[in-house]
C-alpha cells in the first residue's frame, strides 16, 4: 500500500474510532440526561401517556393518583389530593420541570409498562400484570396534619420517626408549596414563581437545611460523658455565673445570665434538666475534642444518612481542629460554633436515646402493591449504628423526662403519657434565635416502649422573634403532634 493511501486509510479509521466513541459516550453517558430533559419531547409523551399508581399514605389516603385526561383519555393527569401537604415527600411528576420526591425515586415501580420497554411488552406476551404498581409509605396522614397545623406558617420543620423501625410517621416542611401548581397549564409561570421566591418553598427543610442544634445537641454531649465512665447524673460541678474560656477572654454564660442552682455546686441531671451552658461547655472540655468527635459521629454526624432522599450531611468539627482548642470544644459541646444538624438526624438522636442507644436506618416507603391490591415487596428495618450502650440510654432517657415534667420542657408534656425531651435555643449571629425541641414517648419499658420520636425546629423564633426559646416555641409544637399520636 503506496502511503496516500494508507494515510487515507488511517484517517478513515480515525473517525470511525471517533463516530463509535461519540456514539458510544451518548448512549452511556449523556442517554439518561437526554431521554429525562423535559424538553425532549418523547418526555412529554412518557409522561402524559403511561398511568402512574397511586400513592397512598400509612392509614389509606390517597396522596397521588392519575386520572385520564377530560380532552384525550389516552392520556393522564397526575394529581395531589392533599395539595401542598406531601409536597416535599410525595412531590410531583412534571412535564415541565421533571420528578421529585417519591414520585422519582419509585418512578419504576410508579410507571405502566405499557406500550413501553421491551421488557414491559415481554411481561405483557408471559401474562404479566403491565399496571402500575403502588407505594404506600409510612406516614400517617392524620399525624402528618396535626404536624403542619401546629408548625403553621412559621419556617421551620417537623420529623417524626418510630424509634423502633426508623418508619418516618410525619415530615412536615414550611414554606410549601402546591405541586398541583406545577402540572396544569400554569405549570411555567408557577414554577418560575417557586424558583425565585426568597423563601425557598422548594426546599425540604427537614433533610435539605441544617441548623446550629444548641442545646438539644447536649443529648450528645452526656451520652458522650456516660459512656466514657467519665461523669454519672450525680456528677457534681462548679457553678459559676460564667464560665472563662482558656486562651480567650470569652465567657459562656447561661441562658438566663445566672447560676445554674445555687452558685456553688450542680449535679449534672439538674444542669441537664435546667440546660445549663456552664456545666457542659466544661463537660465538653473534659471530655476533649477527640471524645466528643466520636461520639458525635456514632449518632451521624459527618456520615450519610440511608434515606429515600439524599439528606445533607450534619456537621461536627473534626477532632483535628477542637482537640488541642478547649474554647472550641466548650462552644461544641452546647451546639454552637461549627456543629450543624438537619432536623431528621436529630429526629434520629431522640430515637436512639428512646431504642436503648440504636439507630434505626429511616425510611419513607413501606411497601409496594400491585394494582390488585397485592403486597409486591416491603421495607426490611435495619439498623445504622450504636450511638451510645443502653444504660447511658436509660439514664438519658430519665433525664430528658425530668427536662419535660420540671424543666425547659414543661410544654410538651402529654397528659397521661410520660414524655422524654430537650429544648434548645441557638443563637444565629444578625437573627433571632432558633427554636429546637426532641423527644420521644412513652418513657418506659416492658409494655410501653417508647413508639414515636420527634424533632421540631423553627427558624428564627417564628411568631416569637428574639423572645422566642426551645421550651416556648417548638416544645408545643411537638406537645400537638405527640397528643395527636397518643390520641389525647
Amino acid at each position: 500500500m503506496n502511503i496516500p493511501l494508507r494515510r487515507a486509510a488511517y484517517a478513515i479509521l480515525g473517525a470511525f474510532v471517533v463516530l463509535v466513541g461519540s456514539i458510544g459516550y451518548i448512549q452511556a453517558v449523556e442517554g439518561p440526561n437526554l431521554r429525562d430533559d423535559p424538553r425532549n419531547p418523547r418526555v412529554v409523551a412518557w409522561r402524559t401517556g403511561r398511568q402512574r399508581g397511586p400513592i397512598v399514605s400509612a392509614d389509606g389516603v390517597a396522596l397521588a393518583n392519575s386520572t385520564p385526561s377530560i380532552s384525550d383519555p389516552k392520556l393522564y393527569e397526575r394529581q395531589y389530593p392533599e395539595g401542598d401537604l406531601y409536597a416535599h415527600t410525595v412531590g410531583f411528576n412534571s412535564v415541565l420541570y421533571g420528578s421529585s420526591g417519591v414520585e422519582r425515586t419509585r418512578s419504576a415501580d410508579l410507571v405502566s409498562d405499557r406500550d413501553s420497554t421491551i421488557s414491559g411488552v415481554l411481561t405483557g406476551l408471559l401474562g404479566g400484570d403491565t399496571r402500575p404498581r403502588g407505594v404506600r409509605l409510612t406516614i400517617i396522614h392524620a399525624l402528618q396534619m396535626v404536624a403542619a397545623e401546629a408548625l403553621g406558617t412559621q419556617k421551620g420543620s417537623v420529623v417524626a420517626v418510630d424509634p423502633t423501625t426508623g418508619a418516618i410517621l410525619a415530615m412536615v416542611t414550611y414554606p410549601r408549596f402546591d405541586p398541583n401548581h406545577l402540572i396544569g397549564p400554569d405549570a411555567g409561570s408557577a414554577g418560575q414563581i417557586l424558583e425565585t421566591d426568597p423563601a425557598d418553598p422548594l426546599r425540604n427543610r427537614a433533610i435539605d437545611q441544617t441548623y446550629a442544634p444548641g442545646s438539644v445537641f447536649k443529648v450528645i454531649t452526656t451520652a458522650s460523658g456516660l459512656d466514657s465512665g467519665l461523669v454519672s447524673p450525680s456528677s457534681e460541678f462548679d457553678d459559676p455565673i460564667a464560665l472563662e474560656l482558656p486562651g480567650t477572654e470569652s465567657t459562656i454564660s447561661n441562658y438566663s445570665d445566672k447560676v445554674c442552682d445555687d452558685g456553688t455546686s450542680v449535679s449534672l441531671e439538674l444542669a441537664f434538666v435546667r440546660s445549663c451552658n456552664t456545666v457542659f461547655a466544661q463537660l465538653g472540655m473534659d471530655l476533649g475534642g477527640n471524645q466528643l468527635g466520636l461520639t458525635a459521629s456514632a449518632f451521624g454526624f459527618n456520615a450519610e444518612i440511608p434515606f429515600e432522599f439524599s439528606v445533607l450531611i450534619s456537621r461536627f468539627p473534626r477532632p483535628a481542629t477542637i482537640e488541642n482548642d478547649p474554647a472550641a470544644t466548650a462552644q461544641s459541646a452546647i451546639g454552637q460554633r461549627d456543629d450543624r444538624a438537619t432536623p431528621l438526624l436529630m429526629a434520629l438522636t431522640a430515637a436512639a436515646v428512646a431504642n436503648n442507644g440504636t439507630v434505626m436506618a429511616p425510611y419513607l416507603v413501606e411497601e409496594i402493591f400491585t394494582s390488585e391490591g397485592t403486597i409486591e415487596s416491603s421495607t426490611e428495618t435495619a439498623i445504622w449504628r450504636r450511638a451510645m450502650s443502653p444504660a447511658s440510654a436509660a439514664a438519658l432517657s430519665d433525664m430528658m423526662e425530668q427536662v419535660v415534667i420540671s424543666g425547659t420542657g414543661r410544654k410538651a408534656a402529654v397528659p397521661g403519657i410520660r414524655i422524654a425531651g430537650k429544648t434548645g435555643t441557638t443563637e444565629v449571629t444578625g437573627e433571632a434565635p432558633h427554636a429546637w425541641f426532641i423527644g420521644f414517648g412513652p418513657v418506659g419499658a416492658g409494655s410501653d416502649i417508647p413508639q414515636i420520636a420527634i424533632a421540631v425546629v423553627v427558624e428564627s423564633g417564628g411568631d416569637f422573634g428574639e423572645s422566642a426559646t426551645g421550651g416556648s416555641v417548638a416544645a408545643p409544637i411537638a406537645q400537638q403532634v405527640l397528643a395527636a399520636f397518643f390520641g389525647v
